[in-house]
């Protein structure tokens, strides 16, 4: 029986915090092509990916890909980091929100 203590080292928590923030920003990023697709006819008829859906399909698209991007970088950088998850996870809440209020109809028709 070997009664060495095996050494517990915590994971770090930057992939999981990529995670989140990528989160946040991709929900921002929806919301911010929504209402540029819907108040500008350029982007409105650049994100026109597929005619039944009309500039939806390129609004989600260029979201996910946004977010997408985000997660991938900010993995690499957070991998093997030890960060600040209240401070990234109060960014994220905050770009989730105004993600939510930019798709929300009254809000986006003030702008």
């Amino acid at each position: 029986m070997n009664t060495t203590a095996a050494s517990t080292t915590p994971l770090p928590n930057g992939p999981g915090a990529a995670a989140v923030l990528a989160a946040g920003i991709g929900s921002f990023a929806l919301g911010l092509f929504a209402v540029l697709a819907d108040k500008v006819a350029s982007i409105k008829s650049w994100t026109n990916f597929y005619n039944p859906t009309g500039p939806l399909s390129g609004v989600t698209t260029c979201a996910v890909f946004v977010w997408l991007t985000a997660w991938a970088i900010l993995q690499m950088r957070w991998r093997n980091r030890e960060v600040r998850f209240a401070r990234i996870g109060a960014a994220a809440l905050v770009l989730l929100a105004l993600g939510i209020l930019l798709t929300f109809p009254p809000f986006a028709e003030l702008l």
